[in-house]
């Protein structure tokens, strides 16, 4: 039985997010192209967003166009954040991590992300933790992906607007607030830390796939924290599932010298409190209909 949705607009609360998010992005990139000339292409980029939105919910789009237009936001979010990287320019002029370190030092009294992994330097618990801090890639996915498979509409759209809300939240103050971070702003760990295949891994990803000042709170935290509560939601068992992974990679992200303590920490409070707030905003958007 196929399930549909009663609303009152065939314009979902993640689709006015996702507008609004795009429209600042454009006005912030246009505002930095002395930074970079790479910020014209985000301006436009983010600015040809609306027109996708309109795309994906025109009426008549058949089965699969509707499920497409259903995930189109898995599909452009890692476009959202590459973005980032290049809003700051080649040279960010500023990063607030003195700051944070500085918070860091005050509640901790050092900086756990420093002092983990030489306290600990076990080739086992590395792997461990480093293969959480990967599993991000895995869980992430999972909720949305399971949800729609099984032709669970109303579940799947839940999932994308608890984690894609948590996502843009937390780039929007990656843009007015950025963080480095410690895997950015600080020596890298050495010695059998990184001697281990997840740990490689994680650094051969990140080369790649990494935005500066993309850090404060962690959206790695974050999002499997909102991927845990849409999954849960949905499907008790899954969501206990994911919660084993997402709880060692809160752990993993300050072990693996990825995010300050703080990161962790705030990212939790966020993929709870964001996913809270939207759902309360969202409430009565997916009930079902029969098939």
């Amino acid at each position: 039985m196929n399930e549909e949705l009663r609303d009152g607009s065939r314009y979902l609360l993640i689709d006015k997010i996702v507008l609004g998010y795009s429209m600042i992005i454009t006005v912030v990139a246009l505002t930095r192209v002395d930074l970079t000339a790479g910020n014209w292409g985000v301006a436009f980029g983010h600015a040809l967003v609306p027109l996708l939105i309109w795309l994906v919910r025109r009426p008549g789009l058949g089965k699969f166009g509707t499920v497409a237009g259903d995930l189109y936001l898995m599909f452009i979010i890692f476009g959202f954040y590459v973005s980032l990287d290049v809003l700051q320019g080649p040279n960010p002029p500023l990063v607030y991590d003195e700051l944070v370190i500085g918070w860091e030092r005050a509640i901790f009294g050092g900086l756990p992300s420093e002092e983990w992994w030489r306290r600990f330097p076990s080739p086992a618990l590395s792997t461990l933790m480093h293969g959480a801090y990967w599993g991000y890639y895995l869980v992430v996915p999972t909720p949305i992906l399971f949800f729609a498979f099984r032709g669970e509409r109303a579940n799947a759209r839940r999932s994308i607007l608890v984690e894609g809300g948590t996502f843009l939240f937390c780039y929007l103050i990656f843009v007015f607030f950025p963080v480095a971070g410690p895997y950015n702003y600080l020596p890298w760990p050495t010695g059998e830390v990184l001697n281990n295949p997840m740990a490689r891994l994680v650094y051969a990803t990140l080369a790649d796939g990494n935005s500066y000042g993309a850090a404060f709170p962690s959206s790695h935290v974050a999002a499997t924290t909102a991927a845990v509560v849409g999954a849960w939601l949905g499907h008790r068992r899954l969501g206990y599932a994911l919660a084993v992974p997402a709880i060692l990679l809160a752990f993993g992200t300050v072990y693996c010298h990825m995010h300050y303590a703080i990161d962790a920490i705030l990212g939790l409070v966020t993929g709870v409190m964001v996913p809270l707030i939207l759902l309360r905003l969202d409430r009565g958007r997916y009930a079902k209909l029969e098939g």
